[in-house]
């Protein structure tokens, strides 16, 4: 993330505004909430958990145990509850 100076892109007054209760420190200004992208979304990441995770508990139907799922994947048993309980 880069940094911008607000003086470039904030009006005079809202400058003025904000330095009532901050002043010449940085602040961090989140985005909107329906602009947010999720976690994983654009590098595929959420995707590929996902479907491992509908693997894992497919494969809990099937009689497995949670500690030959979580060999077969690699994950320790805790992580294996935590998405079957998801």
């Amino acid at each position: 993330m880069s940094y911008r100076n607000a003086k470039n892109i904030l009006p005079d007054y809202l400058i003025t505004e904000i330095q009532k209760y901050i002043n010449g420190e940085i602040i961090y200004i989140p985005k909107h909430e329906e602009t947010k992208i999720k976690w994983g979304t654009k590098n595929g990441s959420r995707k590929k958990y996902d479907t491992r995770n509908g693997e894992i508990r497919a494969l809990k139907g099937t009689g497995l145990t949670v500690e030959e799922i979580a060999g077969k994947y690699y994950l320790s048993t805790e992580s294996v509850k935590k998405i079957l309980s998801g």
